[in-house]
């Protein structure tokens, strides 16, 4: 059987793997941070912020290479009821690196984060303009629902604000804040009534997302304040991270895959939200915490980047096709 694209000799890299550059860009805003208030080597956050331009880099051209030389893969992925939300990384990840580079180029950062906020509202309208319409299985609600328009939202602020322009962060932050309490509980719903088989388990790891993320994107917005709102995210961003914790037995029922990197965005913006609230002035409970948190996000991360370095050296890197899993939608 014939295969309907022609033959190509790179890699079918799936969006999924946008995620990467979400966590490794979250660990070096943190160190960033880190570097501001206690001193930490600024070289460190640096350096992790060059590699995730690097990924960033390879992914983008892996991926528009997809879509040039293996169209119908990457349209089974649009169409893929779970896999097609992640498609929206590509311009969170693209908004990031236009962070990274801000203390560099400013032109460079504002190209890029055009670039990235505009794939990121399109496809954030045009997806949810599709899940609007119905149709889907409940079995196929995820936690990767979040990232088209609520990551997406939240990022889109959180750089607006480092570029200036936080009455616009303020736009995203709402669409963002607002998504999220509608989605989560459709979440909530699935969670109480239908089980995540093994393969989409470590999805879970996206919940512990908006809290912390918008935690970030709020400091973004209102002048790194550390004022109630902003304690209240960090609080409900812990509590994901206790249940997380408590599930993690079970979602390790599903063997490591790239998809582990879903915990990375989280864990990372948990660290870098409490570091900037002590940079704000915060002295409380919130100070005791952030010393604690950066270790855990830096062991976090280490240990999945670890872990994928094995995967690619033993040549598992790559998942399998997605299954069907519901008509798409």
């Amino acid at each position: 059987m014939t295969s309907a694209n022609p033959p190509h000799n790179f890699p079918l890299i799936p969006a999924a793997f946008f995620g990467m550059v979400l966590g490794i860009a979250g660990l070096a805003n943190a160190w960033r941070v880190a570097h501001r208030i206690w001193g930490m080597p600024a070289q460190i956050g640096e350096a992790v912020m060059a590699v995730a331009a690097l990924v960033w880099a390879a992914l983008v051209i892996l991926f528009a290479l997809k879509w040039l030389l293996a169209r119908e893969q990457a349209l089974e992925e649009v169409r893929h009821p779970v896999q097609c939300c992640f498609i929206g990384l590509a311009g969170v990840a693209t908004m990031l690196i236009a962070n990274g580079a801000l203390p560099y180029s400013r032109i460079t950062a504002e190209i890029l984060y055009g670039l990235g906020a505009a794939f990121t509202i399109g496809f954030g309208v045009w997806r949810t303009g599709q899940l609007w319409q119905g149709g889907r299985e409940p079995g196929v609600a995820t936690p990767v629902l979040y990232l088209p328009t609520v990551a997406g939202g939240f990022v889109t602020a959180t750089v607006a604000g480092a570029l200036g322009y936080p009455e616009w962060g303020q736009l995203a932050f709402g669409a963002a804040t607002l998504s999220w309490l509608a989605i989560d509980s459709v979440l909530l719903q699935r969670f109480y009534t239908v089980t995540l088989p093994p393969p989409l388990r470590p999805t879970l790891g996206v919940q512990l997302a908006p809290p912390a993320v918008g935690a970030v994107a709020y400091l973004a917005v209102n002048g790194d304040r550390p004022d109630l709102f902003a304690h209240a995210l960090i609080g409900y961003g812990l509590l994901q991270a206790l249940l997380m914790l408590r599930l993690l037995p079970w979602i390790r029922e599903q063997p490591f895959t790239a998809a582990y990197w879903a915990f990375t965005f989280g864990i990372t913006a948990l660290a870098t939200a409490p570091l900037r609230m002590v940079e704000g002035g915060d002295r409380g409970a919130i100070a005791i915490l952030a010393p604690w948190l950066f270790t855990g996000a830096n062991l976090v991360v280490g240990v999945i980047a670890l872990a994928t370095l094995r995967l690619i050296t033993q040549g598992r890197l790559l998942p399998k096709p997605p299954p069907a899993l519901a008509a798409p939608r």
